[in-house]
């Protein structure tokens, strides 16, 4: 019986060629799209999932609340690690991690490499984080300061083998660290990575206790069975008993007085496994993923598989009476209905399942293109394993059942007597389902083309958007500071250099998290302002072109040490009237370690301009002279006045070298920086742009397919009218008019559903475009466009058929 269904139901499809053809080629699209789309959602959902007791794993991250505002961190003051440890038994180990910064130069047998995964960790790290040592031992691998342990892939690259105890490796201008364990390569799915792990033991700032100022990621391992949320329920207590004396004696006020103005800890728990989709705070050890994007995508899967269904039952149920004699003979011959539904879900399951093989040859040929589109290294071997093809065949079958159940059932249901006597006529509810279905398939369609066009408007705003600065023609050159007291001479000699038109050097370019957090309060107020700061020398802020809203830039003519620059938002935090001139106090010890509070002289204001992300409001922002740090910079900025980047930057590379000859010449572009922290943006304009051209490409199929049928029961009717004087733009017209009226409701019916979603998605940008009415009408326009160019090949090819070919026609 089986082999039966299977025959009758492979010359069914071969028979209808054109249907077959478009059924699988709509449904290995969609499969496909499922398939790519589902490795992508499997890999990022899998971050911190191998980790042993991950479950147990948290990070404890902070709030920070200032008058007015609040941010979030991911690190913290590096003492609460020992003090929570200590105030709670529930947690069974804590560890901090620091980041020592991109681009941490090393020596090896006299060169030096730039490396840029370089952390230092307690030495209870492997009790946290489980990662195997094929050499050393975990417990006491970190216990000696100047002690680094590397990965397995770094030792074998460094000194050709596994084995690397007791070798050294040396920082630039840092200590000889001795290897003292060799781990397994970090999982790639995990929200941190490194190279090389250093001992934090004997550094002073991470040993001195500090409740007030962040620096450490910290992690805490929880016994099983505790609640997180009664953990930091008891965060607030602790932060009173140990930050209470700190505050007192930096900020002058008491705790109390210190919350009463507004400030504010809030300590909360992340769970470990919820990072990297879930937290994009300030100061993470990585870029984070994306959970919007993941949505995304997996809506955007499920849209076109079901657009390519609808395809199936639209062209199956609208080619009915094609097949009516035949249910109608196998009713008299004693076919059941049931055996007749299972004839016709075999064909749908048969066509489904051929889809799947086709798909696969689709995802093996463009995975390459999506790994570079989302940025990904996804491999087949790790999606296609012995669990996930069942899963696959299962879903194929899911998928035929679904798209064919609803077919099943209508053609089994044909009462034989009526389709024997020619009686039989496609019912109105037939007919008002169809046109359901095609409303259903083009409101996906206009909904991800309405998407794709918002994204596009909100990239072109970001790129096109005053900054405040001018970010084109600028290239950074980075780890300038180990220039150190011949800074000046360097930039002296590239200024020289044809095509450079200014040199200024920085701490911070806009766009990166290297701004660090400094608080200020003005002469004679307790109640200070905390916001970002950057240092700068005399030629960094007109190198970006900024401007001044009052007094003056950085001057050598001026004794500028301790002269200091403000945005317009820090004078409006400070409640500053006629601000130059008047002075600033700074209780952070940054600038005189543990001495008094420092005060600065404000020389100039300049207009706000944007050194975050479009996500972020501008915040206040305090710029320090370089003069106070010998005249070193971390950064240099170089503007270029000429088209012809390759000769500038050759020279600026012979400069480099000619003053650091070990040091790898490191320099980016200011605008391709910029770029790329959007790139979760940028990924989500391409998928839009892709799969709304696939679904309108799968939903005209089905239009074409529903067309060529309509065509052909209208056969007789066209040749009639032909004969009575109707022209040929006029039976186009009559064939088409009804079909695109679906296609306007399907604008209705997308518009407000496209309005809201995408409305929603630009609420994470502080700074955005408007969603302005004529987006739809263009997104209908382009719908009408496609679906009228698509009705049209039929329709003017029965519009000019012969019409004595026509009448004949039965």
């Amino acid at each position: 019986m089986i082999r039966n269904y299977l025959k009758i139901a492979w010359r069914n499809l071969l028979k209808n060629k054109l249907q077959t053809l478009i059924n699988i080629t709509g449904l290995s699209i969609g499969m496909s799209s499922c398939i790519l789309i589902l490795m992508f959602v499997f890999d990022e959902m899998s971050y911190d999932k191998s980790w042993e007791n991950g479950d147990r794993i948290y990070r404890m991250a902070l709030e920070r609340i200032y008058p007015g505002r609040a941010t979030k961190y991911a690190i913290i003051p590096p003492s609460y690690a020992q003090s929570v440890r200590k105030e709670l038994p529930e947690v069974e180990e804590s560890v901090r991690i620091f980041d020592n910064g991109g681009g941490t130069l090393v020596r090896h047998n006299n060169q030096v490499y730039e490396k840029n995964h370089v952390l230092f960790a307690d030495s209870n790290f492997f009790k946290v984080f489980k990662l195997p040592l094929l050499f050393g031992n975990p417990d006491k691998a970190l216990l000696a300061p100047n002690t680094i342990v590397l990965t397995e892939s770094t030792a074998k690259r460094f000194f050709g083998t596994t084995n690397a105890m007791g070798k050294y490796l040396e920082l630039v201008q840092g200590p000889k660290l001795q290897v003292t364990g060799i781990c397994a390569d970090v999982p790639k799915n995990s929200h941190f990575q490194f190279d090389f792990l250093g001992s934090v033991k004997g550094n002073r700032f991470a040993e001195a206790t500090n409740h007030i100022s962040f620096a450490a990621s910290t992690y805490l391992l929880l016994k099983p069975h505790t609640s997180p949320e009664q953990v930091q329920a008891k965060f607030p207590s602790i932060v009173e008993k140990y930050a209470a004396g700190e505050v007192q004696r930096n900020f002058g006020v008491s705790f109390k007085d210190y919350l009463k103005a507004g400030n504010g800890y809030f300590y909360f728990l992340q769970p470990l496994q919820n990072i990297h989709l879930e937290s994009h705070l300030e100061a993470e050890l990585g870029a984070n993923g994306s959970k919007n994007l993941v949505y995304i995508f997996m809506v955007i899967a499920v849209f076109v598989l079901l657009i390519a269904c609808i395809n199936f039952m639209n062209l199956a149920t609208a080619r009915s009476t094609e097949r009516a004699k035949e249910v109608g003979i196998r009713k008299t011959l004693g076919s059941t209905k049931s055996q007749l539904s299972i004839q016709f879900l075999t064909e749908s399951v048969l066509l489904s399942v051929a889809s799947l093989f086709v798909a696969i040859l689709i995802v093996v040929l463009v995975l390459p293109f999506f790994n570079n589109l989302a940025n990904k290294t996804l491999i087949l071997d790790n999606f296609f394993t012995l669990k996930t093809i069942p899963l696959m065949l299962i879903l194929s079958i899911a998928v035929g059942l679904m798209a064919g159940v609803y077919p099943a059932g209508v053609l089994s249901s044909f009462q034989p007597i009526q389709v024997l006597k020619g009686k039989f006529t496609s019912k109105k509810q037939g007919h008002a389902l169809r046109n359901g279905l095609v409303v259903f398939q083009f409101s996906i369609s206009i909904i991800l083309i309405i998407s794709t066009l918002i994204v596009y408007r909100q990239l072109n705003y970001i790129q096109n958007k005053e900054l405040g600065y001018s970010k084109d023609f600028v290239i950074h050159l980075r780890g300038a500071g180990f220039l150190g007291d011949r800074t000046q001479v360097f930039k002296d000699e590239i200024q020289k250099i044809a095509g450079v038109e200014k040199v200024g050097g920085t701490s911070a370019e806009p766009g990166q998290e290297n701004f660090f957090g400094i608080s200020f309060r003005k002469g004679g107020e307790k109640e200070t302002v905390t916001g970002k700061a950057m240092i700068a020398d005399e030629g960094y802020l007109q190198t970006l072109n900024m401007e001044t809203a009052e007094g003056r830039f950085f001057n050598k003519e001026f004794n500028d040490s301790l002269s200091i620059i403000l945005n317009q938002e820090a004078v409006k935090a400070l409640g500053l009237k006629n601000p130059i001139g008047q002075k600033i106090f700074s209780p952070d010890n940054f600038v005189q370690g543990d001495g008094p509070e420092v005060s600065y002289t404000i020389v100039g204001v300049v207009k706000d301009f944007h050194f975050s992300s479009l996500h972020q409001k501008i915040t206040p922002l305090f710029i320090v002279n370089n003069r106070f740090f010998a005249r070193t910079s971390n950064l240099i900025g170089v503007r270029i006045n000429t088209p012809d980047f390759e000769s500038v930057v050759s020279q600026l590379q012979k400069t480099w070298k000619k003053f650091l000859p070990e040091q790898p010449f490191n320099y980016a572009f200011l605008d391709a920086d910029l770029a790329e922290l959007y790139r979760n943006e940028k990924v989500s304009q391409q998928v839009f742009w892709i799969f709304s051209c696939l679904g309108i490409l799968i939903a005209c199929m089905g239009l074409l397919g529903l067309v060529s049928y309509i065509v052909q029961q209208r056969t007789k009717e066209i040749g009639i009218r032909k004969v009575l004087g109707a022209t040929v733009p006029s039976i186009i017209l009559l064939l088409s008019k009804d079909l695109l009226k679906l296609v306007l409701i399907a604008l209705l019916v997308a518009s407000p559903i496209a309005y809201y979603f995408m409305n929603s998605w630009l609420q994470d940008f502080a700074y955005k475009t408007e969603i302005n009415w004529w987006v739809f009408v263009l997104a209908g326009v382009m719908a009408i466009i496609i679906a009228f160019v698509t009705i049209s090949f039929q329709s003017i090819k029965a519009a000019l058929m012969n019409p004595v070919k026509s009448l004949k026609t039965e």
